[in-house]
């Protein structure tokens, strides 16, 4: 029986392709995809390699590319798309013959040729990882490994194609997963070098998921180069606010502050430390923090009121009726950001919902602030659908301090 011939075809990132049993996608030499053809052509040609499994039909070929009045005559516009393919094929391939077989009204790769894709590697190294199949943590590890080293960016990269778009977020999410699982094993092990660069490439590939940048800063700090875990912080921080509009998060803030803190040869001075401490908020916007860091200020202002005999109030925020959710949410935090005093504390309830301390101000002046902020944000996004809710409720100072100043 004749052995196939083996062709891989890498589509994560640029398309590219290589000739022979290469089992190992990842380290086969690769050729890229002759520049001369067109976007559409190339779009074709990617849509046959993606569907190499199956025969596919005319109808689904003029219904992909020539939909909705793309052709006047669409039959006539796929047999001269297909004349230019095979003419694309001979050029790569120029010792193969027909490598794409016409038959009753489909079309199918000859059956002599076996193709594999870089996609379809990762995917069941993934899926093998998952299901645990790999046999012990070890064997799981490198797959996760060998999942993430073929991921040398989107699927289709170039590729603007609406058929594009479900599955480039597929191989997105898997290969984002597939990171998010593998960091904690590498981290176990000490692999601070693979550590820094898995995180490096992931972060490219979506940079709010802060979980990237923490395992970088702590592998960073854990190879003793502080300056860079600073770096990274910084660069994460200027683009969370430029393009999201929100801080980063307490855990992120706290592997910053260990980082500035071993930047001097591993020991930070008296003087070091109080600046660490007193820098912070900056003193010009609203406390964003999270929740478990709004209960110890909210238990330290209780404890504060039963000494002062003031007032403090709670108030949850909502975005309610048509919000659009992540960009209102956003919106909102600017609102809040801006709208409230330095320090007021901030937390994250669920998506579209906060609570925040209004501190030194009774009930009836929470409700003016809260007018305020309420007209701010339709003022400023008139073009909202969304509706903001308020609760309100008077904080109690602590009991036994009360009891104790009595």
């Amino acid at each position: 029986m004749k052995e196939k011939k083996v062709i891989c075809f890498r589509l994560l990132g640029s398309t590219a392709y290589a000739e022979g049993a290469a089992e190992q996608e990842n380290t086969a030499e690769y050729r890229s995809v002759p520049g001369k053809i067109g976007k559409k052509t190339l779009s074709f040609l990617q849509y046959l390699i993606v569907n190499h499994t199956r025969n596919i039909s005319a109808e689904e070929l003029i219904d992909t590319f020539w939909g909705e009045g793309g052709s006047s005559d669409p039959a006539n516009a796929l047999r001269n798309m297909l004349f230019k393919i095979r003419g694309v094929l001979k050029d790569m391939f120029p010792e193969e013959g027909e490598m794409l077989k016409t038959l009753q009204g489909f079309y199918a790769w000859d059956p002599g040729i076996q193709i594999k894709l870089d996609c379809e590697g990762m995917e069941r190294a993934c899926l093998e990882a998952k299901r645990g199949t790999g046999g012990n943590d070890g064997e799981q590890m490198e797959l996760l490994r060998r999942a993430a080293s073929l991921y040398h960016g989107d699927f289709l990269a170039g590729n603007d194609s609406e058929w594009v778009q479900a599955p480039r977020q597929y191989y997105r999410t898997l290969y984002l997963d597939a990171c998010k699982a593998l960091l904690p094993m590498l981290e176990r092990k000490e692999e601070w070098t693979e550590i820094v660069r898995i995180c490096a490439q992931a972060y490219q590939t979506d940079f709010s998921i802060e979980e990237f940048t923490a395992c970088q800063m702590r592998a960073f700090i854990a190879i003793e180069q502080p300056e860079e875990a600073i770096k990274r912080y910084d660069i994460f921080r200027r683009r969370m606010l430029r393009e999201l509009e929100m801080p980063p998060t307490e855990n992120i803030e706290q592997i910053y502050t260990l980082a500035l803190g071993l930047r001097k040869k591993g020991r930070a001075d008296e003087r070091e430390i109080f600046r660490m401490v007193s820098e912070g908020n900056e003193g010009k916007r609203a406390f964003f923090c999270s929740f478990g860091t709004f209960q110890s200020i909210v238990t330290l202002e209780r404890r504060h009121l039963a000494r002062s005999r003031q007032s403090s109030t709670l108030v949850i925020v909502s975005l309610d009726g048509g919000a659009a959710q992540t960009t209102d949410m956003r919106r909102l935090e600017r609102i809040l950001q801006e709208g409230l005093r330095a320090g007021d504390p901030v937390a994250r309830l669920a998506a579209g919902s906060y609570i925040l301390m209004l501190t030194g101000t009774d009930t009836d002046h929470a409700r003016i602030v809260i007018s305020r902020l309420d007209c701010s944000f339709h003022k400023i996004y008139r073009h909202s659908s969304a509706r903001l809710t308020f609760r309100l409720s008077a904080l109690d100072p602590e009991e036994q301090n009360v009891e104790k100043n009595a």
